[in-house]
């Protein structure tokens, strides 16, 4: 695997937990035997779910929000002329936001056509230059390094931490999980709360909530869901029945208890989404990974009522973001996948009556360098994310326009964004909107203390 895919994560996670396996196969838990962080409870009578979407390897923001007005896109075009979009092919795609930006235009790259309609129907956002912060910061902070910056700048694997979790690779939870945190005591099955459709991440391991992995077709089975062990149905009963019970020491019976849960979670999902119509989830585009992660998204929110649960935070990515080299070949067809997906995905929702109860964003390791590396471009900080979802304040462009060019009094070189909008404020705003108190704030985003409370709520959503 490349660098910008989560082994990383995985390798972190493995240093806090252990995934227990039996018979070769792994329990469809990210287990936290040894987690004693706390935040306070809290109840929901309505349902919510967030869904990250993560796009490993650092998505170029420049050719994924391109500038459109002429005097901007000369700008552009100078700074990365291999590899800038053309002007002509940016036409069909021009956002008209309802807010001002002084004169500024934009446009969506062409591969997100699909997601122009939900921008104009006010139920997708752009974000301009969000990024991984410690505190707010200025380029002369920067340069003096007079304030505390986040470990290891422009590195994937602790940057992909630090948007997720707040801290550099190792870190043991993310804030999506201590989110869930917040809020698994409130659900019929607290196992539910934190859904991984793509693997692990530190991003839904709380402190104390579990983050549960489901495959594109459904639950993953325990030991591949047989029925009989060498052809014997008895002695796959007494296994399941040795994995259930366990010796009566700490480690055997936390894997009894790993073990039981995960089949009787297994069974509970399996029966819940065979009631859930494939006719409702016909939207979604074939040979799309991450359409594949958020349709079975779509299929267990549209059964929340059956598995009792009211909050619930989902993580699906797509890689192939680091493009060093071919960024003109590669990143229009990712950026098409990332479109057509969201789309179907806000579409479906909408079918099925929760699109305002379902906010799903985009997230990535950083941005990527205005200025090209030959037919690519290299790690960058800043970067132009969306969110999309019934409840979002949409058609409008939340955020300051960065300067264009080379060391600008926006970048710190190279067209490398520095942040003006804090990943902490990007997260706490969806937080609040989710149900998070300002109180439980500095739990779930230790960081949201070194911003003024003013700051905390962007207001997309």
């Amino acid at each position: 695997m490349s660098c910008f895919e989560h082994d990383q994560s995985r390798r972190a996670f493995l240093k806090r937990a252990g995934v227990l396996g039996v018979a070769g196969v792994a329990t469809p838990f990210v287990t936290s035997l040894g987690a004693i962080g706390e935040a306070a409870a809290a109840t929901a009578s309505d349902y919510k779910a967030l869904v990250c979407v993560f796009l490993y390897g650092g998505n170029d923001y420049a050719n994924t929000l391109p500038p459109y007005d002429q005097a901007s896109y000369n700008q552009y075009q100078a700074a990365r002329s291999n590899i800038a979009l053309s002007r002509d092919a940016l036409t069909a795609t021009v956002l008209n936001p309802t807010n001002s930006l002084g004169g500024r235009q934009y446009a969506l790259a062409p591969g997100l056509a699909s997601l122009l309609p939900v921008f104009n129907a006010g139920k997708a956002a752009v974000l301009l230059n969000v990024g991984t912060l410690v505190q707010p910061t200025t380029k002369t902070q920067y340069q003096a390094n007079s304030v505390k910056l986040p470990p290891k700048l422009f590195s994937h694997n602790d940057q992909q931490s630090y948007f997720q979790a707040s801290n550099p690779e190792g870190a043991t939870s993310g804030w999506g999980g201590r989110i869930g945190d917040v809020f698994q005591a409130g659900n019929g099955t607290a196992t539910l709360t934190c859904i991984n459709a793509s693997g692990n991440a530190v991003y839904l391991t709380g402190q104390s909530a579990l983050q549960y992995s489901i495959g594109t077709g459904g639950p993953i089975p325990l030991l591949g869901n047989a029925s009989s062990l060498y052809s014997s149905p008895t002695a796959m009963s007494t296994l399941k029945s040795l994995m259930t019970t366990g010796p009566n020491n700490l480690l055997g019976s936390e894997h009894a208890k790993v073990s039981k849960r995960a089949l009787d979670t297994y069974a509970q999902v399996s029966a819940a989404l065979a009631g859930a119509p494939a006719a409702n989830f016909t939207l979604f585009p074939t040979g799309n990974s991450l359409a594949d992660q958020l349709k079975i998204v779509a299929r267990l929110i549209s059964v929340s009522n059956e598995l009792g649960a009211k909050r619930q935070v989902f993580f699906v990515s797509l890689g192939g973001f680091d493009l060093h080299d071919n960024l003109v070949a590669q990143h229009p067809g990712l950026m098409q996948k990332v479109g057509d997906a969201l789309k179907a995905f806000y579409d479906t929702t909408a079918s099925l009556g929760v699109a305002d109860k379902v906010t799903a964003f985009t997230a990535s390791d950083f941005g990527r360098t205005l200025q090209s590396n030959d037919d690519g471009s290299d790690h960058g900080w800043g970067s132009m994310h969306f969110a999309v979802g019934g409840a979002i304040k949409g058609q409008r462009i939340y955020g300051t326009p960065p300067a264009i060019g080379n060391n600008t009094a926006d970048d710190v070189g190279q067209g490398r964004l520095l942040p003006t909008i804090s990943v902490d404020q990007y997260a706490s705003t969806l937080a609040s909107w989710f149900g998070v108190s300002t109180g439980q704030m500095t739990t779930v985003l230790p960081n949201m203390g070194n911003y003024n409370p003013s700051t905390w709520n962007l207001g997309f959503v």
